[in-house]
């Protein structure tokens, strides 16, 4: 029997290894062949096969059918064409890169005429380090070796390993481990390696004829992403024959001793993984593009990178200490000492923005008025439990036990969940944990569950609904949880409650696991269990389930689309899926007045946690707790120390009377502006005792700093504004003062900036152009009227030398902020 399915590719990036592993996976249920031919190009390939998949070089809006061939035909048909008109469009996003537009190097820099070097910008940061000549393998070492090791013992040596670095992995590295697993046991790519091997060929040189072949194909390709991809073939394929013939002993790790800035041809992601990443300070690439796996993983890891860059252009200074600004897109082989000044400073204000937010890691969440709201993390495996708590959680808001459960082809016993679990209430040192029971089934299916596919996964059979189904899998949970619970404050959530009647089956079932572990003579401790408030019929009836648990939290991205029927993943209702929306304000001040009601706590686990513009109305609703992904853990305590709880409740009320989105919209933005308005003179922008070696320095510092405090999210702009009126004139007034000064549309808050020097620099070419005193005026064009009035004003009494020496002389920020608001009659 044969049938067909039309569809358009809608993947931003085209069919690629992530998107054509799950397409694959839909099809190996199947025992009828799968061809898919992308009408574009009328190139084939099997979809069984992810190297085929990706060897048609199908791209974003390419016309493909899927041809179904075999007995079950029919059944696989019903299933593919829901698949792949609703949810494979969604199983890839589309790449953040860096803007490859023009950008406007700092005159700061330029001025000191240093020898650069241009490249592509692929990951953003300032690094300094020796650099370091990357020693690569190729795969032609092995072409003439010969190795006693069948095919299948050396991809099994590659897949424990990928497997095994996967467990401790997370977000972008993680993806990327399961694409390579999916190479792994590609057919296409087993296929050719096995007949190159019966045609007589040694195992190494059938790989690497195999992989010249694929590769080839995939070169051809009019994409420059699916181009990328043969990076990652030849990854799999060095590690393959490195396992093949340990007799070579070679290594992809790299030894780096001091921090250091590599170059290389290209590196594969396994190769980037192998770097010491304390030491590792900057990437140049001469071959790789901006979605390259490599780069994903540099961004992931902070890693400033650039690329299109020639290691013999670099050559001379291999040894020697160089800048690499990745935000910029420039090396900088030889620099001068005001060049390396420049640097040292741009690196400087890069630290001080991380101190200023970092300031608040280790406080805990607190408004402006004294209330306090936990600020806890997101995680999904152990190993991110100790870096969240460095980042300043108060606690484990969520831990997704799922991801235990998944990429694997057995569930994990009860000695493995206990020894997660209790690492991770060990990380917390005493801090709340919420452990939530497995969420899987539906969108998250296990392969060795045989679950059923779901037409609308996120309203099917999964969570607490399978539980039943799977009793000894819950079970076994069950007692992991009770026997690591005496380690720390541990809490349990349920996923996927919709009633009374569910919680009160876990609860028995928790007693029936207690029951057993008593007889069995194994020690556990008592945690305390609450509900994932994501179904709307729960705030209906918060009254008994307050009755029945300790605590509840929000799964905000859920409640959201179940509240307004939209799929938040389909791109024709999207738009409809919003948390601003009167209704679903509504309904969370339900469930937390409920919860409150009842004395019992409430927080919220979803993304709307972390949305700064959202922040106020969560303080508003009355929530205990907001959790949210662990580098927004500081942000969030910054802003929330600004804000006064009364008033976000007012504000809050406000929004929940509103008839529509746009309405709490203009609330929350009027409300911002309220809150954030700046003054023209704080201590935030006055800078004493300031050791500057040159105008440049000077100038760089005081525009940085008002990126810092908040005043510009245009820091480059706005320093070109200030350097061209420089260019028409000097803006020196003699005496050891100057008051440079720019009306733009680049400073957000209009501002005064004031640096105070230990020892004068030169402003200009003039007899008296020296400078020790800097007054720096940044208005916003809205406010232009105030520029020549402050200007000239504060030019007039810098002609009196006793309101010089007075600012020279002062010994605070405070002093100097009031002595010239006086003055100036601001």
């Amino acid at each position: 029997m044969k049938k067909e399915v039309a569809f358009t590719c809608e993947l931003p990036n085209g069919i690629h290894a992530r998107p054509a592993n799950h397409l694959e996976a839909v099809c190996a249920q199947f025992k009828s062949s799968f061809t898919l031919k992308n009408l574009r190009n009328n190139n084939e390939g099997s979809a069984k096969s992810v190297l085929s998949l990706v060897g048609t070089d199908t791209l974003l809006n390419d016309p493909c059918s899927m041809l179904i061939e075999g007995e079950d035909a029919e059944a696989a048909f019903d299933v593919l064409a829901k698949y792949l008109h609703n949810e494979f469009p969604h199983c890839d996003e589309e790449l953040v890169v860096m803007d490859e537009g023009e950008v406007t190097l700092p005159q700061s820099l330029m001025r000191h005429h240093p020898t650069l070097v241009n490249a592509k910008r692929l990951s953003a940061g300032i690094g300094k380090g020796k650099l370091i000549r990357y020693s690569e393998v190729e795969l032609s070492m092995f072409e003439s070796a010969e190795s006693a090791m069948t095919f299948d013992h050396a991809k099994t040596l590659v897949t424990e390993k990928l497997l095994d670095h996967a467990e401790s992995a997370s977000g972008q590295e993680k993806a990327i481990i399961e694409a390579h697993l999916s190479i792994l046991k590609d057919e296409v790519l087993n296929h050719s390696v096995v007949t190159f091997v019966e045609q007589g060929e040694t195992l190494s040189k059938a790989i690497i004829l195999a992989v010249d072949v694929i590769c080839e194909s995939l070169l051809q390709s009019s994409s420059d992403y699916l181009k990328e991809r043969v990076l990652d073939i030849k990854d799999i394929a060095l590690q393959l024959l490195i396992a093949a013939h340990p007799e070579m002993n070679i290594s992809t790790e790299f030894t780096l001793t001091e921090p250091s800035i590599v170059i290389a041809n290209d590196l594969t992601p396994s190769q980037f993984l192998g770097l010491d990443r304390e030491h590792l300070k900057g990437l140049i690439l001469t071959q790789a593009g901006s979605t390259s796996h490599t780069i994903i993983l540099a961004r992931a890891f902070n890693i400033p990178a650039v690329s299109g860059v020639a290691v013999a252009e670099c050559a001379a200074q291999e040894g020697e200490l160089i800048y690499l600004d990745g935000s910029l897109g420039l090396v900088a082989l030889v620099p001068s000492e005001h060049v390396a000044t420049y640097f040292e400073r741009a690196i400087w204000l890069a630290e001080q923005m991380a101190t200023k937010e970092g300031a608040f890691t280790h406080l805990s969440g607190k408004t402006r008025d004294g209330k306090e709201i936990e600020i806890a993390a997101n995680i999904a495996c152990t190993v991110e439990a100790e870096p969240a708590f460095a980042k300043g959680a108060e606690g484990i808001g969520l831990f997704r036990t799922e991801m235990l459960f998944m990429d694997r082809a057995t569930a994990p016993d009860e000695d493995e969940q206990f020894h997660a679990y209790k690492t991770v209430l060990e990380a917390a040192e005493g801090k709340p944990v919420i452990i939530r029971t497995m969420d899987i089934g539906g969108d998250k299916p296990i392969e060795y569950l045989n679950l059923p596919h779901e037409h609308n996964p996120f309203l099917g059979y999964r969570a607490v609904r399978i539980y039943p189904q799977f009793i000894s899998l819950f079970h076994t949970q069950i007692r992991a949880i009770l026997r690591a619970a005496p380690f720390g404050k541990t809490k349990v959530m349920i996923p996927m409650i919709q009633s009374i009647e569910e919680i009160r089956w876990v609860k028995a079932q928790i007693n029936t696991v207690k029951a057993q572990m008593e007889q069995d003579g194994v020690a556990y401790g008592e945690f305390e269990l609450g509900i994932m408030v994501e179904i709307p019929s729960v705030a209906f009836i918060m009254d008994q389930f307050c009755k029945e648990v300790d605590f509840f939290s929000i799964g905000s991205n859920d409640m959201t689309q179940y509240l307004l029927a939209v799929d938040r993943d389909n791109d024709n209702v999207a738009k409809l899926y919003n948390s601003l929306a009167p209704s679903f304000l509504r309904l969370l001040e339900a469930v937390v007045s409920g919860a409150h009601a009842h004395n019992k706590w409430v927080g919220l686990c979803g993304e709307l946690g972390a949305n700064k513009k959202v922040l106020p109305l969560l303080v508003g609703a009355g929530l205990d707790e907001l959790s949210m992904a662990a580098p927004s853990i500081a942000t969030t305590k910054a802003q929330l120390s600004q804000l006064d709880a009364q008033l976000c409740r007012e504000l809050f009320i406000q929004a929940c009377n509103c008839a529509t989105i746009e309405e709490v919209e203009h609330l929350l933005e009027a409300f911002s502006r309220s809150q954030e308005d700046k003054p023209l003179l704080a201590t935030e922008c006055v800078l004493l005792d300031c050791e500057f070696s040159s105008k440049e320095e000077a100038i760089q510092t005081l525009v940085g700093n008002l990126g810092i405090q908040g005043r510009t999210n245009l820091v480059g702009e706005l320093e070109a504004d200030i350097w061209a009126r420089e260019e028409v004139f000097t803006t020196g007034l003699g005496n050891g003062f100057a008051i440079p000064h720019t009306k733009s549309d680049n400073i957000v808050h209009s501002s005064i900036s004031i640096a105070r020097l230990n020892k004068p620099v030169r402003w200009s070419d003039e007899e008296d152009g020296e400078v020790e005193f800097v007054i720096m005026l940044t208005l916003n064009k809205n406010q232009g009227d105030q520029h020549m009035r402050i200007f000239s004003g504060l030019a007039r009494k810098l002609i009196h030398e006793n309101f010089r020496n007075t600012l020279k002389t002062m010994n605070t920020e405070d002093e100097m902020i009031a002595f010239l608001t006086s003055e100036l009659a601001l």
